[in-house]
């Protein structure tokens, strides 16, 4: 049957069955409009760009991915979410704290010294975990918002001030720690002894010039990235609290529209994205580390004593969360199982490395 075809009517044959036949036309058949409340030297940016290579690449053309920086589509959290629900916009961005407003249960990422290191938040992160999430996000959003995946955005949450060395729970006494309006983070600084005051971001370098708040809970990037130090932000302790977990969200009924091979393209985009947005804040942090020690920043880095002296004085916070958020329980209890199995594996890859 084949022989009896012309060249071109096999080509035309093969187009009318492919899901690829508006590229070969010459134009995406679908598009992508992606957004981030960031900037192009940010980790969400990284992950767009490679996102938006392997998508189309992988699709043939028949998907085109337009990444919008800043606030271009929308200007915060809640704003963005409501426009992925109504499906104007297709993917956007949020830290826990950007979305916690609409998936209080996000907040979870926000517990401290649960993950103990990147290959246990990446393990957990890439596994069932995260699809419980998205079981989770879906259920409260009416099945309009989708976790795609969950990736990183700035390293590890750290404790940084103006004031003194912190070493210990004690020295966090009387601090006045910047956070953002969400609760469970005000509920940390609490329970340490500091005192949570939130500040907008645009607002916080000049909060530590003029006293406003002494210290932040941030990453080594963002302190270097918005010159923190220049505003009197000299110590950093590397208690490592929190991972930056980074929720990439998406128009369900948009995701949904596309046919299946189109959708795989789509979820293979976002693993692409999340392995980028793990590796590249461990690049950036290198310099972003040796800069402030170079300009006369202290860095610690707590002994195991000390951190588990953090760990105990902040669990009450785990108590506040499971009796004031909506699903706390179940999410909770989720990640402590992911993060139990995650650590029974590597412990079992290590040992199998080690001999």
């Amino acid at each position: 049957m084949l022989k009896g075809l012309t060249k071109a009517a096999l080509a035309a044959t093969m187009l009318a069955t492919s899901s690829f036949a508006a590229y070969a036309a010459g134009h995406a058949e679908y598009t992508i409009r992606a957004t981030a409340n960031s900037n192009e030297n940010d980790e969400d940016y990284d992950g767009l760009v490679v996102f938006k290579n392997y998508v189309e690449a992988a699709s043939n053309g028949a998907i085109e991915v337009e990444i919008f920086m800043g606030t271009q589509l929308c200007a915060n959290g809640t704003e963005c979410l409501e426009g992925v629900a109504e499906g104007t916009i297709d993917v956007y961005i949020s830290t826990s704290g950007g979305a916690s407003g609409i998936f209080p249960f996000v907040q979870v990422l926000d517990l401290p010294y649960l993950m103990a290191d990147d290959r246990v938040a990446e393990g957990v992160l890439t596994g069932d975990f995260t699809r419980k999430m998205r079981d989770m996000g879906l259920e409260a959003s009416d099945g309009t918002i989708r976790l795609m995946t969950v990736g990183n955005t700035g390293g590890w949450r750290n404790f940084a001030n103006t004031q003194r060395r912190v070493q210990s729970p004690a020295d966090m006494d009387g601090l006045k720690i910047r956070t953002v309006v969400a609760d469970l983070p005000q509920e940390l600084v609490k329970a340490l002894g500091a005192a949570p005051t939130p500040i907008p971001w645009p607002e916080l370098f000049t909060s530590f010039q003029t006293g406003v708040v002494d210290g932040s809970k941030n990453g080594i990037t963002d302190i270097m990235g918005m010159k923190f130090p220049d505003a009197g932000l000299q110590y950093v302790t590397l208690d490592g609290h929190a991972y930056m977990g980074a929720l990439w969200w998406m128009s369900n009924e948009n995701f949904m529209a596309m046919p299946e091979d189109m959708r795989r393209v789509v979820v293979d985009g976002f693993s692409q994205l999340q392995q980028a947005t793990f590796a590249s804040p461990k690049r950036k942090s290198i310099q972003a580390y040796a800069d402030f020690v170079a300009g006369g920043g202290d860095l610690y880095v707590p002994t195991p004593d000390e951190k588990a002296a953090f760990a105990e004085a902040a669990a009450p916070v785990q108590d506040w969360f499971r009796a004031n958020v909506d699903g706390g329980n179940e999410v909770l209890d989720a990640l402590i199982a992911s993060v139990s199995e995650v650590e029974a594996d590597l412990a079992a890859d290590r040992a199998a490395d080690l001999n």
